[in-house]
């Protein structure tokens, strides 16, 4: 084993040493973060984070082995330290192996105010010091699994042949036609000043990337997206990522298929390369997370039009069960009760809803042969409600800009357009808010807490 190693590299030795009773002592050095430091006198007790693993290492001190005893016991919570020692398992102990020290040197002191220290501190209370919280076991796991979700979504789509786009965060059109978004100007100058037309954030890639399903069949983007809705709830943020796939010669089944093979995965992929981190918020901050994300994972997603929702949640009513939003009819946009009563009470399990009304879905959105609904689903699962949204799009060009001249949206996306007119086809795509999945992949239950810098509505520190 080289002299030089982290944490990660430890624990991996084990791993590869499980089976030897040989291999037990070793001189290594290591480099990290105090987490809690304690000692009787004469023994002390490191606990010690690289940033390499979730998992710390044990450092034991001894009063007759290092000559600065006195010294390292007084080494805050936080100090970054340099240790020398020896490395011994320890399978019989609660941490599978120690660090018996012979040198340590500290390499960054602490103030006496910093904020961190050994307790548990309030979400709200780290919210105000972003800039540390990573240092906490909550948000070192939470940042852990951010970083792998992120891998898992590029090996799905790359294994599958996908095409990773690149789309504008600057643009000229509302994507979901809200009109919720950040306009962009220069210097306090006319906004129409720097590109000769309003520009706004981007609220979506989706627009953007159908130009690249026509010519590569199947594409994503992963990036950041922009709302400007003036909303404190725990759900939304003004800055957050999407992931945004779409492919070409497909229908709302294909659609469908294809977000439930994705999330299947992403699950899995997760909880494989992070059993620590998903143990911690097993433990830590929803006990019933593991037994929800392993039904996610095996079970088949049902599907049920919205037609049919809308009946339950009226047999729902007849029965008793109170919703806030009791008012229940036909052509309603579903609130998260409702949602959420449909996959835990009625399905029991993930469940696509589909064939919305067309009255409150997006313009792009290919009308169904009623008239009246779109080829649309949302993607519900218990503990949140709606997790993805997705659609088969409108190829039809008569339809689409009917539609679109109803909406007065047509202006400045006549390229748009020019997709349904220059050798278009069937197509369709669907957005998994990455913040969110991550809320629903850790039970953390603030987006707030899964963004590493949050910006929310009423509120940017840095």
């Amino acid at each position: 084993m080289a002299d030089t190693l982290t944490v990660r590299d430890l624990f991996a030795h084990i791993k590869s040493t499980e089976k030897s009773s040989h291999d037990e002592l070793h001189s290594v050095t290591l480099e990290g973060w105090v987490r809690t430091n304690r000692d009787n006198g004469s023994i002390g007790f490191i606990e010690l984070n690289d940033g390499t693993n979730f998992r710390n290492a044990q450092i034991v001190y001894d009063k007759n082995k290092v000559s600065n005893f006195a010294e390292i016991s007084h080494y805050l919570t936080g100090s970054a330290i340099q240790v020398k020692g020896i490395f011994v398992l320890t399978p019989e102990m609660k941490q599978p192996f120690e660090i018996r020290a012979e040198n340590i040197v500290l390499l960054g002191g602490v103030a006496e105010d910093y904020p961190l220290q050994k307790k548990r501190h309030s979400f709200e209370f780290l919210r105000d010091i972003s800039h540390l919280r990573p240092r906490t076991n909550t948000f070192t796991a939470l940042y852990r699994v951010r970083s792998v979700l992120s891998m898992a979504i590029h090996e799905f789509f790359q294994e599958r042949g996908f095409v990773y786009v690149h789309t504008p965060v600057l643009t000229a059109n509302d994507a979901e036609g809200a009109g919720e978004v950040f306009s962009v100007v220069t210097g306090g100058k006319d906004p129409n000043a720097f590109f000769g037309k309003p520009v706004s954030l981007t609220v979506s890639g989706q627009l953007h990337v159908e130009a690249l399903a026509l010519a590569f069949r199947d594409v994503y983007t992963f990036g950041p997206t922009f709302r400007a809705e003036e909303s404190n709830t725990i759900r939304h943020a003004a800055e957050f990522w999407m992931i945004e796939p779409e492919i070409a010669f497909a229908d709302l089944k294909d659609d469908m298929d294809l977000i439930e093979a994705c999330v299947k995965f992403c699950i899995e992929y997760v909880v494989e390369r992070c059993p620590d981190e998903i143990n911690f918020f097993n433990t830590m901050i929803d006990t019933s997370l593991a037994a929800r994300l392993e039904h996610v994972a095996k079970t088949p997603f049902k599907r049920m039009p919205y037609t049919e929702a809308i009946v339950e949640l009226k047999k729902a009513l007849a029965e008793g069960i109170k919703f806030e939003n009791a008012n229940i009819e036909w052509g309603m946009d579903l609130q998260s009760e409702h949602e959420r009563y449909i996959t835990e009470k009625v399905i029991k399990g993930p469940v696509f809803l589909t064939d919305y009304p067309k009255e409150i879905k997006a313009f792009y959105m290919r009308q169904n042969d009623d008239g009246k609904t779109v080829a649309a689903c949302d993607l519900l699962v218990p503990g949140i409600g709606e997790l993805v949204g997705g659609s088969q799009r409108e190829e039809r060009y008569d339809l689409l800009k009917a539609r679109m001249d109803a909406l007065g949206n047509s202006e400045g996306l006549e390229w748009y357009l020019d997709l349904r007119r220059y050798g278009g086809c069937k197509h369709a795509g669907f957005g998994i808010g990455f913040d969110r999945f991550l809320m629903y992949i850790t039970g953390m239950g603030n987006i707030r807490d899964v963004q590493v810098y949050p910006r929310t509505f009423g509120s940017i520190k840095y």
